[in-house]
């Protein structure tokens, strides 16, 4: 008699494990990979969240110049290490899922923005987090378990650089299901990048909570 496998995570030290998001068996592929560069000082005061749509091409000038204008610190030369990464998660992005252009969300995150347990409305969602807790994410079994209306057993969470590509309800029946963690009342701040599919058919028109 055959069973029925939920999708699970892939998880390798290598950007290659992302292309794996194509496979039916993975809703799940992380990235493990080490911090190039201290990003903390981006969030020093209260910078803007920042969002745009763009094509590969487009990417560095539009995300430099909101650095600037949407006033996250650190100065130039950290400018250019984000804007440096934010351009390599972008091509591998693109190439993952096949697309030309892709909307970017940089956001500060100061509370707790979405602790509920989730699968996000789109075909795919890349988030990588620079400052701060990773998302949290279910493997299978306790994802089953919160459809069910019971508590985990486990939490798993990315650490603070992982780049976790997260299959959505527009590409599978059984969701990357994830969280942001809770940090309301501790002082602490995140700050994390979002790539979605730009297309409308790949992403809903409204806010789909980021993690």
């Amino acid at each position: 008699m055959s069973t029925l496998l939920r999708p699970a995570a892939r998880i390798a030290p290598s950007p290659d494990v992302l292309g794996r998001i194509g496979e039916d068996e993975c809703n799940l592929a992380i990235w493990q990979r080490p911090a190039f560069a201290d990003l903390a000082p981006l969030v020093a005061g209260t910078p803007d969240d920042l969002r745009f749509d763009c094509g590969l091409a487009g990417l560095p000038g539009l995300l430099r110049s909101g650095l600037v204008d949407h006033g996250f610190g650190g100065g130039n030369s950290l400018h250019e290490e984000l804007v440096t990464d934010a351009t390599l998660l972008a091509t591998l992005f693109c190439k993952a899922l096949g697309l030309e252009r892709f909307e970017l969300r940089l956001e500060v995150v100061r509370t707790d923005s979405c602790r509920k347990f989730h699968a996000d409305y789109v075909s795919a969602r890349l988030i990588t987090t620079y400052v701060g807790e990773g998302t949290d994410w279910l493997d299978g079994a306790d994802a089953a378990r919160v459809a069910a209306g019971e508590e985990p057993q486990r939490i798993n969470r990315m650490h603070p650089f992982d780049v976790g590509l997260f299959k959505g309800k527009l590409a599978s029946d059984h969701p990357a299901i994830h969280r942001s963690p809770p940090i309301a009342g501790t002082g602490a701040a995140r700050l994390l990048m979002v790539l979605n599919p730009a297309q409308k058919q790949f992403v809903d028109s409204g806010q789909s909570p980021v993690s």
